[in-house]
């Protein structure tokens, strides 16, 4: 009895009809169904020689077997049937306009893509400035291919064997102590005024402070849960809980928060009194006019350049306020395992390596410690 092929390595046999046939599995289809890859010839050499070729091909993850879709079908297939309900809506949402970059190489059949063609694409996007948006499309792409590769419809993710363009780190750009009391003094008539008190002395992130709720501040014990985060989907509102664990936190507020919001709360209900029944009840502590969400974008051209500009300050993105309060607590040597709680990251080496720059002088005055510890360890022992 002969003996049977293993997997990858193929078969041949002899039809009915005399001819002869060559097979060999390359994966499963998107209906879970094996594939198979097969040719024919009139003699077993002739089979033969196209299976050895074809076996080179598949092992050296060259595409074997032959998909009917195009790259922009499967991606569009990928997306709603792979990413759609399965990550958050902003997600997703992220994820379609990605995807709308590969137009240039959707028709490209996905079987017969190849990494020079995704290099070229991503050099052009790059020489239109896109380098922020190439890597995302590196991201997305490299994900789909994978499972382009599970559903055995490619041997291998193309993607590996491109290469995405290396972004610098965003530089952070801090307050300094002086320049916080500045930028508060200046604020300290704006109707925003908490918002800004809290990003500073709580380090919350902006689609946080933007989706905070009454429900989650408690004056009186004097803390604030961090439950909601404000995002815009299909340019819709929306509150959404927090990402992670770790994002979803209780932060103790200090004396000069829960005065700021204080005054925010009586001045809310007075604006609320007079709009009456055009009020719109979102529970949010900041808002608009009438209630409803703030835009990200309003409040940072109406509301916070604005109030950098009076202050004497220099331009910094409002995320910056976030890495102020981070790098006040380290500078005032609290321990880098709190400030990760306050800011509410995943991992204390996030807040690490984010502020290395603030650690140095905590390492000091570490130094200076241990000297002062033996020293009058020493001077006891005389």
């Amino acid at each position: 009895m002969p003996k049977r092929r293993g997997h990858g390595e193929g078969s041949i046999f002899k039809r009915k009809d005399g001819r002869w046939c060559a097979e060999l599995f390359v994966g499963y289809g998107e209906n879970g169904k094996k594939r198979i890859w097969r040719a024919y010839g009139d003699s077993r050499k002739e089979v033969q020689e196209k299976l050895t070729a074809k076996i080179r091909d598949y092992q050296q993850g060259l595409p074997v077997a032959v998909s009917k879709q195009t790259l922009g079908q499967f991606l569009e297939t990928w997306l709603e049937d792979c990413v759609k309900g399965y990550v958050r809506p902003n997600t997703y949402a992220n994820y379609k306009q990605v995807l709308r970059h590969f137009t240039a190489i959707a028709s490209t059949p996905l079987n017969k893509l190849t990494p020079q063609q995704v290099q070229h694409l991503y050099r052009q996007k790059q020489d239109a400035g896109l380098t922020r948006t190439v890597v995302l499309m590196h991201a997305v792409l490299h994900k789909a291919l994978d499972q382009a590769v599970k559903w055995g419809m490619v041997p291998r993710n193309i993607a590996d064997a491109v290469e995405r363009p290396r972004i610098p780190a965003r530089q952070c750009h801090p307050l300094s102590q002086d320049e916080a009391v500045r930028f508060l003094e200046a604020a300290s008539e704006d109707r925003l005024y908490a918002l800004y008190v809290l990003a500073i002395t709580c380090g919350l992130r902006f689609g946080e402070l933007l989706g905070l709720c009454w429900k989650d501040v408690d004056l009186e014990r004097g803390t604030l849960t961090v439950s909601h985060q404000l995002q815009t989907v299909d340019g819709k509102a929306t509150l959404q809980v927090p990402k992670t664990a770790k994002s979803r936190r209780t932060i103790i507020l200090p004396a000069v928060a829960i005065a700021a919001l204080k005054k925010h709360r009586g001045r809310q209900l007075e604006e609320r009194l007079k709009l009456g029944e055009a009020w719109q009840d979102w529970d949010l502590v900041f808002y608009s006019e009438i209630g409803t969400p703030l835009n990200e974008s309003n409040v940072r051209n109406r509301s916070f350049y604005p109030l950098l500009e009076k202050a004497g300050l220099p331009r910094i993105r409002f995320h910056d306020l976030r890495h102020t309060c981070a790098t006040l607590l380290l500078a005032q040597g609290v321990h880098p395992k709190f400030v990760q709680e306050q800011l509410g990251h995943s991992q204390i080496s996030v807040t690490l390596d984010t502020y290395s720059h603030v650690t140095p002088s905590m390492m000091k005055d570490v130094a200076a410690k241990m000297d002062a510890i033996l020293s009058a360890a020493n001077t006891k022992r005389r």
